[in-house]
């Protein structure tokens, strides 16, 4: 009997957890632009379509749902104001700018070009300043020979701002190239060593910023070479209108570690020009 009461309540809790784990959402279009006209089209539609349907998350995720929704609306050639909200809401919900591209391509075979077209004008509207970023960094990317590399998420949070890491060597000695978005740049830190050690910097393109503590900061451009004494505790990164790429060699030593500290505050970073 105990047993069973025991699985009982484990049951229910899992149960419990699941609901308060389940996303609710909220909508308030229906009652916002019919409440009046139609109140049962606009609760069917803020607490049964979105209230219920969407927030059942355990079931299908809100990604794939804003897949389906898209799918369905640019199917049955719908490219009004409610596409772009389902739009939108992709966008919220994780789906990238290229990723839509790519959704809005493979929809054109099978529903129609005209109707990818028509779609494509709304999403790079709701797209726009993802575009204009991926434009910005291909642009960079065109003014040095390394590579960008991909999001530098394993330190993220030792940045203030997106950076990105190429390594471009493991051998010998290890290097990468490691570009910043503008304003972007790392907290303060100290490579650590009982003998040897430290980090040299070597600026690729763009512009960019490195102080020492209880020094001004060095501004840092293509060709400018930056040496770091181990157990010197120093920041880097870009200027505030420029992204900035620089090449990071580790230089070898005894007991070496990196120490990550503040971040670099708004008010001293905005006082660089």
């Amino acid at each position: 009997m105990k047993i069973k009461l025991i699985l009982a309540l484990v049951a229910l809790t899992v149960n419990s957890t699941t609901i308060m784990a389940q996303k609710t959402i909220k909508q308030t279009a229906g009652r916002d632009q019919l409440g009046t006209f139609a109140p049962k089209f606009a609760e069917l539609n803020d607490d049964v379509l979105f209230g219920e349907v969407w927030s059942r998350t355990d079931q299908l995720g809100l990604r794939d749902r804003s897949l389906i929704t898209l799918t369905s609306l640019i199917s049955q050639g719908i490219t009004d104001s409610s596409l772009t909200y389902h739009l939108q809401t992709a966008k919220q919900n994780g789906i990238t700018r290229s990723e839509i591209a790519e959704i809005l391509t493979h929809i054109a075979f099978y529903a129609g070009w005209p109707k990818a077209w028509a779609a494509f004008r709304l999403a790079k509207e709701v797209w726009t300043e993802d575009t204009a970023a991926a434009d910005a960094k291909a642009a960079f990317q065109r003014e040095m020979i390394f590579p960008i590399g991909e999001p530098n998420t394993a330190y993220a949070q030792y940045f203030v701002g997106n950076s990105y890491l190429a390594p471009l060597s493991k051998e010998q000695v290890a290097v990468s190239n490691v570009t910043f978005e503008p304003g972007c740049r790392n907290n303060w830190h100290i490579h650590h060593a009982t003998s040897g050690g430290g980090q040299m910097l070597i600026g690729v393109a763009g512009r960019g910023w490195y102080q020492e503590e209880g020094k001004p900061a060095v501004e840092i451009l293509p060709g400018t070479v930056i040496h770091i004494p181990a157990n010197v505790k120093h920041w880097h990164g870009a200027a505030a209108d420029s992204w900035f790429a620089h090449l990071a060699f580790e230089v070898a030593g005894e007991n070496t570690s990196n120490e990550w500290l503040e971040l670099v505050s708004d008010e001293a970073y905005d006082r660089l020009k």
